[in-house]
């Protein structure tokens, strides 16, 4: 491959500058990066992976590590050429692999020669996110939501000229497939910067480009235990999820490790930061100013209709059936606790309010507490009853003793009545109802009610009325 020069490009210059270990090594060549990449596995054994249907371009998976080819971009025939086409600056930066393939560099050494020409070493010693220039968006509009997401990710801020030129050219976000938003979406709500991020990106515009349903909670007003508008408040509860995530027991003492166990399963942090943000969203469609309640100002079932909304909004980015399930009963369910806190508020919460509230969350019930806790912290207006926050802790502890005692030990046992059973000796046709019939004789178990094959038998006989 005599005639072009490679060059390590882009992400791996920038995280050896900042010290980190990179993920991927990236060279790019004036032409030909599948031959280059071709050349590399033969002479390796490493697995060949060409990227891209129209692009040159190409993957070596070598010990674990992927190197990736690629030209030079969009007819440029110098390097410098190529560095002012890419997105940001501080991924517009590049060494020759020639001094450091023959040992006399090193990528960390003060010798090394970066290729800078769009500065970005100052703005990587700075932190700053900037594009190289005015026409990167319509280059690729998904860099519109890659800046916000590097600076998520890297703790960095974006450039004022560059969140001018965000607000100015935000709707050509609409060129990119569904799929592609929602992964970038994913990994700035998979970010500790969530909250910043999504706030950055609602004041640029963009925000409401992707998720334009947000944009209806702006304005809206909310009752006296609230401070904020309905989108505010999403965006507060958001940041209330961010900080119980990196302290879960500061408001569940004596709960770390059930907490943690719960958040560190799965992609549950994510599914409820994103339940955060979306917890209210069907507040708009349904509110309402009650005359006859002084204009009490009402959201009657805008948790279910969030949920519907919610569901909506996932199908369209193409999300999973696990992570759209789990997020939308999140949504669906949040304001549970807090009908049981205005319950227990009167001395009147029964053990039976109790399970069906653990049997409706099931496993999420610690990941609902986190949402309602998240959503109090939120709701700072003078009318939230004083002791919120220490009632619906005290709420998850009642529930946990309530799983330990009643929950746990009959969801040991072979349960007492089965789908079989209610075919066999009631006669019954497979539906909706047996379900309506299993969940009330095992809650019947729970409270200890009943205890034997032949009571639960005469439980469900006497719901069908017989």
């Amino acid at each position: 491959m005599a005639g072009s020069t490679g060059r390590s490009i882009g992400g791996t210059i920038r995280d050896l500058l900042l010290g980190r270990e990179p993920a991927d090594i990236d060279l790019t060549v004036r032409e030909d990066a599948r031959g280059w990449a071709a050349d590399l596995a033969r002479t390796t054994g490493g697995a060949y992976v060409p990227l891209g249907r129209d692009e040159d371009a190409a993957r070596v998976v070598w010990r674990g590590r992927s190197i990736d080819f690629s030209s030079f971009r969009e007819g440029a025939v110098l390097i410098e050429e190529d560095l002012w086409k890419r997105d940001i600056t501080v991924n517009s930066l590049a060494v020759s692999v020639q001094g450091l393939l023959s040992g006399d560099e090193s990528p960390r050494s003060s010798a090394v020669r970066v290729l800078d020409p769009t500065g970005g070493l100052d703005d990587l010693a700075g932190q700053c996110v900037r594009v190289t220039t005015d026409r990167s968006f319509s280059s690729d509009p998904l860099r519109l939501l890659r800046v916000f997401r590097f600076a998520a990710t890297h703790g960095f801020s974006v450039q004022r000229q560059t969140l001018d030129l965000v607000g100015r050219q935000r709707r050509l976000i609409s060129r990119v497939a569904p799929e592609r938003v929602a992964h970038e979406l994913d990994l700035i709500m998979e970010s500790p910067r969530a909250h910043a991020t999504f706030a950055d990106m609602a004041a640029a515009g963009l925000l409401f480009e992707v998720l334009p349903e947000l944009k209806a909670g702006i304005g809206i007003k909310q009752p006296a235990s609230h401070h904020l508008d309905v989108f505010d408040h999403c965006l507060a509860t958001l940041q209330a999820m961010e900080k119980l995530q990196a302290d879960p027991a500061r408001f569940f003492a004596g709960f770390s490790e059930v907490l943690r166990d719960y958040l560190d399963n799965g992609r549950r942090r994510k599914q409820l930061k994103w339940a955060a943000l979306f917890h209210d969203l069907g507040k708009p469609a349904t509110v309402a100013i009650r005359k006859d309640r002084g204009g009490r100002i009402t959201f009657y079932n805008h948790d279910r209709a969030g949920a519907d909304l919610f569901t909506a909004i996932a199908r369209r980015l193409r999300w999973s059936n696990a992570d759209t399930t789990a997020v939308a009963d999140l949504i669906a369910f949040h304001m549970r606790p807090f009908h049981l806190c205005n319950v227990s508020r009167r001395g009147q919460l029964s053990l039976k309010a109790c399970l069906r509230l653990i049997r409706l969350a099931g496993p999420s019930l610690p990941g609902l507490f986190l949402l309602s806790m998240a959503d109090t912290l939120a709701g700072q207006g003078p009318g939230r009853p004083e002791q919120i926050e220490r009632e619906v802790a005290d709420l998850f502890v009642r529930l946990e003793e309530v799983r330990g005692e009643y929950v746990e030990p009959v969801r040991s046992l072979p349960p007492l009545l089965t789908g079989r059973d209610l075919i066999d000796e009631l006669h019954l046709v497979p539906g909706p109802l047996f379900r309506e019939i299993l969940d009330t004789v095992a809650e019947a178990h729970m409270e200890k009610k009943i205890s034997s094959r032949r009571e639960a038998l005469a439980l469900a006989a006497d719901l069908l009325g017989r």
